[in-house]
């Protein structure tokens, strides 16, 4: 009898989940690498048993992990991310030149015809390929030196590129996609690239319909046609029929058109799946209800797909790598929530089976959602110092949904998904840490050295006071 893998990354480490062909019973592996971060992991189509991990850590940095039985048993490989040349500056939040920094690895793909092939889109965005398992890694310079680069931007959730898609009929084609740059296609095997994002409109930008800019949160493509796209951006859904030449919004009657999954059917290439988020700013699903969204018809027409799911009091988020569907005959889907549960419909149509709880998976995004089981949301009122302000284009107060408990980290959680531009510049991007000329005052006590996770006094949670971000005299 066929049997189904799942590779589930957490925030706590990797998971197998494993079943027979009924997919009625699974048995679930792992912790691997607990206590570490797991932006991706993804199996080899040529050899089910080369397996490939990124795992990160604000404190111990980035390590690609590779297993060779499947998951039984891994070992580190190469580690090295060097930009090729001179890396250069791109923009920063505020639009000024940032030097290239690698951060980690978001993404692996592995090779379509070589297990040792693997490919990685990494932090800041830029596509690296290895020829030897993972043991040496040599970026394809063609794509951060295609003339857009210096005016590339992060998204709320860093600099990342996120999503690689080989094309199965065409080894030299491939496209990836990079938050917030947009679509980008190779049809010469990586020497050179060019944007694929015409007929996309992102009002945040000066330029609504640039060239690049775009935040793009993820691509899908069906096997048995690989020119056409389909891709979930920061706010629209959109198909392309042409390589992404061109993309049309298939959004349709969807609850909201912001989200992070996308998949296709293995046998139905019209068949697709999404997960409506609420907003950009409040990264959960609509009315507290877990809604899967299929269209038969290759988008605009939708239908939510419920039992089995909650339908009350759910405020998880679902994130760009958090959905995979698998290739038996009555084709399964599977999605992983920020709450840490992870779900399967054994026939891509009632995604009733929860097949476990684990830990909050990350997926491969880091766009901050609201934490575990959230309780009723409260508005927030938060005052930000003048330099803040300008730089958020906003007034001296601020108020934010925020959902109980109220603690000082989801307030900060709420700042930087409400407003991307302040990402970095309150906390340390890699580490989380105050910055050191900022000072967090509750209640006229000052809360810079309190738990981030301590609940605020109940003058805040009942909106009566403000959290005051100032910044820190200096002077002695």
């Amino acid at each position: 009898m066929s049997s189904v893998r799942v590779l589930v990354g957490t925030k706590k480490g990797a998971f197998v989940l494993t079943a027979d062909g009924a997919r009625n019973d699974w048995k679930v592996s792992g912790p691997f690498f607990a206590g570490w971060e797991i932006y991706h992991v993804k199996g080899s189509p040529v050899d089910p048993n080369r397996l490939y991990a990124s795992q990160s850590s604000g404190w111990f940095g980035q390590v690609v992990q590779r297993s060779d039985d499947g998951g039984t048993t891994w070992a580190p490989v190469g580690n090295k991310f060097a930009y090729d040349g001179v890396p250069g500056t791109h923009q920063w939040y505020d639009g000024t030149p940032h030097p290239w920094e690698f951060k980690r690895v978001w993404h692996l793909e592995p090779s379509l015809s070589d297990p040792d092939t693997v490919y990685a889109g990494i932090e800041d965005a830029a596509l690296f390929k290895s020829t030897d398992g993972g043991t040496n890694w040599e970026e394809l310079a063609g794509l951060r030196g295609h003339g857009s680069g210096p005016h590339w931007q992060p998204g709320a959730g860093g600099m990342c590129l996120h999503t690689i898609i080989l094309d199965p009929a065409n080894p030299d084609r491939m496209y990836i996609a990079i938050s917030a740059a947009g679509a980008f296609r190779t049809d010469d095997g990586g020497k050179t690239w060019k944007p694929i994002n015409k007929g996309l409109v992102s009002n945040f930008m000066p330029d609504p319909t640039a060239e690049v800019g775009h935040c793009v949160h993820h691509v899908a493509m069906h096997r048995q046609r690989p020119d056409v796209l389909f891709m979930q951006k920061h706010w629209d859904v959109m198909r392309s029929d042409d390589a992404g030449e061109n993309w049309r919004e298939v959004s349709g009657n969807l609850p909201t058109d912001f989200g992070f999954v996308i998949d296709v059917h293995a046998h139905q290439p019209e068949t697709l799946y999404v997960v409506p988020i609420k907003s950009d700013s409040e990264h959960f699903v609509p009315d507290g209800q877990l809604r899967v969204f299929r269209s038969k018809t290759g988008g605009n027409e939708w239908e939510a797909l419920t039992t089995g799911l909650p339908q009350q009091n759910c405020y998880v988020n679902v994130l760009r790598d958090a959905m995979a569907v698998d290739t038996l005959d009555d084709c399964g889907i599977y999605f992983g929530t920020s709450g840490g549960q992870v779900y399967a419909s054994s026939n891509a149509a009632t995604p009733g089976l929860r097949l476990c709880a684990i830990c909050r998976p990350c997926s491969a995004s880091r766009c901050r959602p609201l934490p575990d089981a959230p309780g009723p949301i409260s508005t927030i009122r938060v005052v930000l110092p003048q330099h803040l302000r300008t730089l958020a284009a906003v007034g001296a107060e601020v108020e934010l949904k925020v959902a109980a408990p109220i603690t000082l980290r989801r307030v900060l959680d709420a700042v930087e998904a409400g407003y991307p531009t302040l990402r970095g510049t309150i906390r340390d991007y890699s580490t989380g840490q105050r910055r050191a000329f900022l000072r967090f005052f509750v209640c006229e006590q000052d809360w810079s050295h309190e738990p981030v996770d301590a609940e605020l006094p109940a003058p805040v949670v009942q909106g009566r006071e403000p959290v005051l971000i100032i910044g820190a005299i200096a002077g002695g």
